[in-house]
C-alpha cells in the first residue's frame, strides 16, 4: 500500500491558494470533483505555459529582426567609411602626380554629391531611429506608471503615497515627451506620422490618467471634509457681515495638507501639460480656446458645493433673490482663502495666466448660471406662456423682471470683488465678462433676450402712456440740463426728459450686459422703439396743431414750437451718448453685422462710417423731424406776410410820387411788418434759440426774394421820392430784424444791393454801362447778375 502523502500546513499556504480551496470545497460533498479539478487546473497551467513559450518565440524573432537591422547598419556605415578612405587616398594620389587630375575631378563631380546625399539619408534615418527608440521609452514609462497606478488604486489598501509617486513620475515622462514632439514639429514636420502615432498613445495615457488624479482629489477634499455645511449660512443670507464659518482649507494640518499640496501640484501639472498639447497641436489655427481652460482644482472645489446648492434652490424658484443671496455669500465667505492658500500653489506649478480668486468667482457664477438656464428661466416663460393664453401677463413680467434685477445686482456685487485686484479691468479690456455674469445666460439663448427686451419695451411704454396724458408735462419746462452737461436752453417740455430718463433706464439694463453683441441687440430691440414713440408723439401734436388752424392760430405756433423744442433736446442728448465709447462699441458691431448682410443682400442699407453710433437712424429721424416743422413755421409766416404787403407789391405808383412829409414808411407795409414782428415775438419766446436762427434766417431770405422779385424785377419806375420811400421803408424791415442781428442787411442782399443801384448817382450809373461786370466787382455789387443790375439801372429815372 502507498504511503499517503502529507498534505502542507495551512501556515504555509498563500493568501490567495486558501481563498481559492475555501471557495471551490465549501462543503464536504465538493471533494467529489477533487480530480475533476485537478485536471482543469493542469490545462490551465498547460495553456500558460504555451502562451509563455508563443512569447518568447516573438520575443526572439523580434531580437533578430532588430539584430539584422543592426547589421544592416553596420554594414551601409562601413560603406560608407570604405568610400571615404577611397576619397582620401585618391585626393593623396592626386596630389602628388598629375596622371589622376582626370579621375579626381570625375569623383568631384558626379561620387561626391551622391555620398554626401546618401550620408545625410543615412544620418536622418539614425536620427529618425534614435528619436523613435526615445519616444518609445518614454511612452513605454508613461504607460507603465498610468498602469500601475491603475493597479494600486484597485487593491483594497493601496499606498496613497506610492500612488502620488507613481502619477509624478508618470507626469515627468509625459513632459519630456512634449518637450520632444514639440522640438520635431518645429524642426522636423515631415515627421507628422511618428508624432501622431506618440500623440494616439499618450491621449490614451491621458484619458486613464487625468480621471484617476481628478478622483484622487476628490477623495481627498472629502476627507478635509469639503464641502462645508451650508446650514450655517441658510440662516444668515440676509447680513452684510459673513458668520464666522469653518474653512476646511485653513484647518488641515500636518499630513493631511502635505498629501493636499501634493495633489494640488499634481493636478496642476497635469492641466499645464495638457494645455501645453493642445497650444502645439492647434498650431495655425485659434488657440485662445485652448490657452485658457477653467482651473481643474477649482472646479473640484465649486461642483460639490453645486450639488449642495440645488437641494436648496429646489424650494426657492419662487423667491429667487435667496438664490443670489447663498451663492454671493459662499463666493465671497471663499474667495479670500484662494488669494492666501491656494494661489501660491498655482504658481509654484507655473500655471501661467491663472488667478484662483477670478477662477473661484467664474466657476460660482457659472453653476448659478447653468442653474438659471435649466430651472428658474423655463419656469418663468411657462408663466409667461400660461398667462399669455388669458391675456393678462402682469404678474409674470414683474416677477421677470424682478429676477433681472436681482441678476445685475448680483453682477455689481461680484465684481466689486475683483476691483480692488485690478482682476475687474483686465476682464473688461480682455471682452471676458461673461464669466463672472449671471447675464450670460442669455448669451446661449437669445429668444431669452429678445423675451426680455419686449417685456422690458412693454413696462416702459405702459408707464410712459401715463406720463403722456398728463398736460404738466407739456406745458412745463426742463429745468437746466438734466441729462446734458452745457448751458444751453432748450425750452424743451418735461415730457422729453420723462423719455430719455426711461430710455437712459434701458442703457442702464444695456450696459449690465456682458457682451457688446448682447448690448446691441437689447437696445435696438428696446432702447429704438422708446425713440420711435417718443417721436410719433410729437409728431403727431404737431399734425392736431396743423390740421385745426394750419398753423395760423399763436396756440398751435406754440404747440409746434414744444415739439420742436422736444425733439432738439432728445437729439442733443443722444449725439452726446452716441460720443461715449459704450455707445461706439455698440456701433460698431451693428456696423460688422449689417456688413455681413450687405455681403450677401446687395439691396441692403449702406454701411455707415466707423464713428457710427447705435441710434443715428434715429437721431437722423429726429433731425428731419425738426427741420420739416421748422421749415413749415417759416412757410407759415411767409404766407402770412405775403397775404399783407399784397397791396403794398401792386402799388406802384408810390416809387414815383414824392414822400410824405412827416411820414417816411409806405402805410401799406407796417401791417405786414406788425404781423411779422408778432409771431416773431411769440416764437422768439416760445422756440429753442438755435431753431429759432433758422426761422428768422429762412423768413429773412424769403423777404429777400420778395421784395427783389415784387418790385425791384417788376419794371418800375423809381423816381427821386420813390427811392427815398424805398429805403425807408428797407429801413424799418432792417430794423425789425436788427433784434436778432447786428446787420441785418446782410440778410437782404438782393434788396439792399438794389438799393445801393437806385441811390448812386446819374453819372456814376452811366460808368456802369461802359464797364459791365468789373465796375459792379468795384462797387460791392456781389449779389446780383449784369441782367439784373442792369434792369435796376434802366428802371432809374433822374428829374433835372
Amino acid at each position: 500500500m502507498e504511503e499517503i502523502q502529507s498534505l502542507p500546513s495551512l501556515s504555509s499556504l498563500s493568501a490567495s491558494t486558501v481563498s481559492f480551496l475555501n471557495k471551490e470545497f465549501h462543503r464536504k460533498e465538493d471533494l467529489i470533483r477533487a480530480t475533476h479539478l485537478v485536471s482543469e487546473l493542469q490545462k490551465r497551467c498547460g495553456d500558460l505555459d504555451q502562451n509563455l513559450i508563443d512569447l518568447n518565440r516573438t520575443l526572439e524573432a523580434t531580437l533578430l529582426a532588430y539584430a539584422f537591422h543592426s547589421n544592416g547598419l553596420h554594414d551601409l556605415f562601413r560603406n560608407i567609411n570604405l568610400q571615404l578612405t577611397r576619397l582620401n587616398s585618391t585626393t593623396c594620389f592626386s596630389s602628388d602626380g598629375g596622371g589622376g587630375e582626370g579621375r579626381a575631378g570625375q569623383l568631384l563631380a558626379e561620387e561626391l554629391p551622391a555620398l554626401a546625399k546618401e550620408v545625410a539619408r543615412v544620418e536622418t534615418v539614425r536620427m529618425y531611429a534614435e528619436t523613435a527608440l526615445k519616444l518609445d521609452s518614454l511612452v513605454g514609462d508613461i504607460e507603465d506608471a498610468v498602469s500601475s497606478t491603475m493597479n494600486r488604486n484597485l487593491k483594497k489598501h493601496a499606498s496613497t503615497h506610492s500612488s502620488e509617486e507613481m502619477r509624478l513620475h508618470a507626469l515627468k515622462a509625459l513632459k519630456l515627451t512634449e518637450d520632444v514632439l514639440t522640438s520635431v514639429t518645429k524642426t522636423r514636420p515631415q515627421w507628422a506620422r511618428l508624432v501622431s502615432a506618440v500623440d494616439q498613445r499618450v491621449d490614451r495615457a491621458l484619458a486613464i490618467l487625468r480621471p484617476q488624479a481628478i478622483a484622487d482629489h476628490r477623495t481627498l477634499l472629502a476627507s478635509l471634509g469639503w464641502p462645508p455645511p451650508l446650514s450655517t449660512l441658510n440662516s444668515n443670507l440676509d447680513t452684510r457681515k459673513s458668520s464666522e464659518v469653518l474653512n476646511p482649507l485653513f484647518t488641515m494640518q500636518g499630513d493631511l495638507k502635505h498629501q493636499y499640496c501634493e495633489n494640488f501640484l499634481s493636478l496642476c501639472s497635469l492641466q499645464e501639460l495638457q494645455r501645453r498639447r493642445k497650444y502645439r497641436q492647434l498650431e495655425g489655427y485659434y488657440r485662445e480656446i485652448a490657452l485658457h481652460q477653467p482651473l481643474w482644482v477649482i472646479e473640484e472645489l465649486v461642483n460639490p458645493i453645486s450639488l449642495a446648492f440645488q437641494r436648496h434652490f429646489s424650494k426657492w424658484i419662487d423667491k429667487p433673490e435667496f438664490i443670489f443671496a447663498l451663492v454671493y455669500k459662499v463666493t465671497r465667505d471663499y474667495v479670500d482663502s484662494m488669494d492666501e492658500l491656494l494661489q501660491p500653489l498655482v504658481d509654484e506649478a507655473m500655471l501661467a495666466g491663472y488667478s484662483c480668486r477670478e477662477e473661484w468667482i467664474s466657476a460660482m457664477v457659472t453653476s448659478l448660471v447653468i442653474y438659471l438656464a435649466k430651472e428658474i428661466f423655463p419656469s418663468y416663460v411657462g408663466q409667461l406662456d400660461e398667462e399669455s393664453v388669458t391675456g393678462v401677463q402682469s404678474q409674470a413680467r414683474i416677477a421677470w423682471l424682478h429676477l433681472v434685477d436681482l441678476m445685475i445686482t448680483f453682477d455689481k456685487r461680484v465684481q466689486s470683488m475683483l476691483a480692488h485686484s485690478g482682476l475687474l479691468v483686465f476682464l473688461q479690456e480682455d471682452g471676458n465678462l461673461q464669466k463672472i455674469s449671471s447675464l450670460s445666460v442669455f448669451c446661449d439663448r437669445p429668444d431669452w433676450l429678445d423675451l426680455w427686451a419686449k417685456i422690458e419695451l412693454d413696462d416702459v411704454l405702459d408707464k410712459l402712456k401715463l406720463e403722456m396724458e398728463d398736460r404738466k408735462n407739456w406745458t412745463m419746462k426742463v429745468q437746466g440740463a438734466v441729462l446734458l452737461p452745457g448751458p444751453e436752453d432748450y425750452r424743451s417740455p418735461a415730457i422729453s426728459s420723462v423719455f430719455l430718463q426711461r430710455l437712459s433706464a434701458v442703457v442702464d439694463r444695456c450696459r449690465a450686459l456682458p457682451s457688446v453683441s448682447l448690448s446691441s441687440r437689447f437696445a435696438r430691440l428696446s432702447g429704438a422703439p422708446i425713440i420711435h414713440k417718443f417721436l410719433d408723439c410729437i409728431l403727431l401734436r404737431c399734425q392736431e396743431a396743423e390740421g385745426l388752424t394750419a398753423l395760423t392760430d399763436d396756440d398751435a405756433l406754440i404747440k409746434v414750437t414744444n415739439s420742436i423744442n422736444a425733439a432738439r433736446y432728445f437729439e442733443s442728448v443722444l449725439k452726446e451718448w452716441c460720443e461715449d465709447v459704450f455707445f461706439l462699441e455698440m456701433g460698431l458691431h451693428e456696423g460688422d453685422q449689417l456688413g455681413t448682410v450687405v455681403g450677401v443682400n446687395s439691396f441692403s442699407r449702406p454701411i455707415e462710417g466707423p464713428g457710427s453710433g447705435i441710434f443715428d437712424d434715429e437721431i437722423e429721424k429726429l433731425e428731419k423731424f425738426r427741420l420739416e416743422w421748422v421749415g413749415k413755421l417759416s412757410v407759415v409766416l411767409s404766407r402770412g406776410f405775403d397775404a399783407r404787403c399784397r397791396d403794398y407789391m401792386k402799388n406802384r405808383k408810390q416809387w414815383q410820387e414824392k414822400v410824405e412829409e412827416g411820414w417816411m414808411v409806405s402805410k401799406s407795409l407796417l401791417g405786414a411788418l406788425d404781423y411779422l414782428q408778432g409771431k416773431m415775438s411769440i416764437l422768439e419766446g416760445s422756440l429753442n434759440a438755435i431753431d429759432f436762427v433758422g426761422v428768422w434766417r429762412s423768413l429773412a431770405a424769403h423777404v429777400d426774394r420778395l421784395i427783389f422779385s415784387g418790385i425791384l424785377m417788376s419794371n418800375v419806375k423809381f423816381y427821386d421820392g420813390g427811392v427815398e420811400r424805398f429805403r425807408c421803408d428797407l429801413e424799418v424791415l432792417f430794423g425789425v430784424f436788427r433784434a436778432w442781428c447786428m446787420r441785418p442787411e446782410g440778410f437782404f442782399p438782393k434788396a439792399s444791393e438794389g438799393l445801393k443801384l437806385l441811390k448812386m448817382g446819374e453819372d456814376q450809373l452811366q460808368d456802369y454801362s461802359a464797364a459791365g461786370e468789373k465796375w459792379m466787382v468795384e462797387n460791392g455789387i456781389r449779389h446780383l447778375s449784369v441782367a439784373e443790375a442792369e434792369k435796376i439801372v434802366k428802371n432809374r429815372v433822374f428829374t433835372s
